[in-house]
């Protein structure tokens, strides 16, 4: 059996291209250096980035060294760390989280022959600045479908890190496509306001539990929700998120969303190295491998199964997209007429909640 570590260089080693023109000299040597947002060990989001940079680090042999800090904040003081790293060789800067937007740009300004690369952001103020993104709503429309076929008390819910457009799709795209199985659902969302708090993390688990959900998808980064669903005995099941989180199969965890950033690092750093690298602002999903669906654990039905990878493949395939109309907003105003689909950009700046969705969006 292949695990996933081994799928993960897999895709490292064959599933490349090239982004942007090009705007660099080929270099010998590369420097690679990464922020991370919490420790490597939360089992999540910086964990799959490790992961990442380590896979694209074997992929590319001796050529390249890797450095990183973690448990970097996103406010002011991650500017230091990110200058920190310019001054000291780094050749290319990832910075992987969304609150890194601005220092980013303004140690870019003072670093012109640094590249920099910001995970999930849209600001590219200077030519040394590329951007990075995936898909997570594809991902999260394969949850959705599984939490409305598995759903016994027809409540759902998911933890929600910050009210930003990313996190908007995937809490959205999660209840559509729910609710197109099963039209009594229900969704609950807690609001976290952070991204890796394993005490906040349990405790909106909770609070979900005690409501009387039994399916939780969380945008948060620790294994603080698989933990609460574990002590339920099977009454609670949920999904890992951002990796595969495998300690907790076959139960709760009957699926993933994994985040398979090892392609993109070995494709950026590759290209600084041969000389075609230039400035991009990549978003990529199911198709191409960087959201991977984790494999769907034997406590979900056979036919339950069939569908959500049917699903999945349709996805890739591009005959199907998580938002596809007919979708009202929340208020009842029309958003996509029967058949539509959005544009890449709408879902970049989603700022509204679906029709069905009860509550306010935090300000």
């Amino acid at each position: 059996m292949i695990n996933h570590k081994s799928m993960l260089l897999f895709a490292v080693l064959f599933t490349f291209g090239i982004a942007g023109s090009a705007a660099a000299q080929a270099l010998d040597n590369v420097k690679a250096c990464f922020v991370y947002l919490g420790p490597i060990a939360d089992g999540g989001w910086t964990y799959q980035h490790h992961r990442g940079a380590e896979a694209a680090k074997a992929g590319l042999g001796k050529r390249v060294e890797i450095v990183w800090q973690e448990n970097v904040k996103e406010d002011a003081s991650s500017e230091s760390v990110i200058e920190n790293m310019a001054a000291s060789g780094c050749d290319i800067i990832f910075t992987t989280s969304f609150g890194y937007m601005d220092q980013t740009n303004a140690v870019a300004a003072r670093y012109p022959n640094v590249k920099f690369e910001h995970a999930t952001g849209f600001k590219r103020d200077h030519p040394n600045v590329s951007t990075y993104n995936a898909r997570f709503y594809e991902g999260r429309a394969v949850q959705g479908l599984i939490a409305g076929r598995m759903t016994r008390t027809n409540k759902i819910g998911y933890i929600a890190s910050f009210p930003i457009p990313e996190v908007l799709a995937g809490i959205n795209s999660y209840y559509v496509n729910a609710k197109r199985v099963n039209p009594d659902v229900e969704l609950q969302v807690v609001w976290a306001f952070t991204w890796f708090d394993p005490v906040v993390e349990r405790e909106a688990a909770i609070s979900l539990i005690e409501a009387g959900v039994d399916v939780i998808a969380a945008h948060t980064d620790s294994t603080a929700t698989m933990e609460e669903a574990a002590k339920t005995g099977g009454a609670v099941i949920g999904f890992g998120q951002a990796s595969d989180m495998t300690d907790f199969k076959p139960t709760p965890r009957v699926s993933s969303i994994i985040n398979n950033w090892g392609p993109y690092y070995f494709r950026r750093i590759n290209e600084l190295l041969n000389g075609t690298y230039g400035q991009a602002d990549s978003l990529e999903g199911i198709s191409s491998g960087v959201v991977l669906i984790g494999l769907i654990s034997e406590e979900v039905p056979n036919s339950v199964k069939a569908e959500a990878e049917a699903l999945r493949d349709a996805i890739a395939a591009g005959t199907y997209h998580a938002f596809t109309g007919p979708i009202n907003k929340q208020d009842g105003s029309p958003w996509l007429a029967d058949g539509e689909f959005p544009a890449d950009g709408d879902v970049l700046g989603m700022g509204f909640y679906v029709e069905g969705i009860e509550g306010e969006i935090p300000q």
